[in-house]
């Protein structure tokens, strides 16, 4: 009898012990989808083709959703001068002739933490343009990445303009 109890008692520490999986989130759901970045239900900024002056900011209004749970965002701010494309943006804005960068060409890349356990964050985030950078073409770019390491992206066309003298 009493190798039938310790025998119960080691198959039942057994199969609980090998029933925890050392977390708590549900294993049995599996995030398969990618977040989006989107502009429902707000004015979304930047978008595709504006302008801005150095000094200025540019306001960043999107809003991320994941079906499980978000993880972080990047944003980019590169130059376009020699018109290469990112294939996200709505359409073609006109360009400056293409040309080569100086050193105050404007370099921006910064990253962002969305606390845990959120499925929809809303960007509210104003990005100071310096006051000396390189007027051009440029590209806004937003990664979205969620906890599971799915990603999407919106790349925007934006233009640096001299302020008139």
């Amino acid at each position: 009898m009493k190798k039938i109890n310790l025998f119960l008692l080691s198959m039942t520490i057994i199969a609980l012990f090998l029933s925890c999986s050392g977390n708590d989130i549900d294993d049995s759901v599996k995030d398969l989808e990618k977040p989006t970045i989107t502009d429902e239900g707000i004015v979304a900024m930047p978008e595709n083709c504006q302008t801005y002056k150095p000094g200025e900011k540019i306001p960043v209004r999107y809003i991320l959703k994941d079906n499980i749970e978000l993880g972080s965002y990047n944003i980019e701010i590169h130059n376009n001068f020699d018109h290469h494309s990112h294939s996200t943006s709505a359409g073609d804005c006109p360009l400056d002739p293409k040309k080569t960068a100086n050193d105050k060409v404007w370099i921006f890349n910064q990253d962002f933490t969305i606390p845990s356990g959120c499925r929809t964050f809303t960007i509210h985030q104003d990005i100071d343009i310096p006051t000396d950078r390189q007027p051009g073409d440029y590209h806004f770019v937003i990664r979205f990445t969620d906890k599971a390491g799915h990603q999407d992206l919106k790349a925007i066309s934006i233009k640096l303009i001299a302020p008139a003298q």
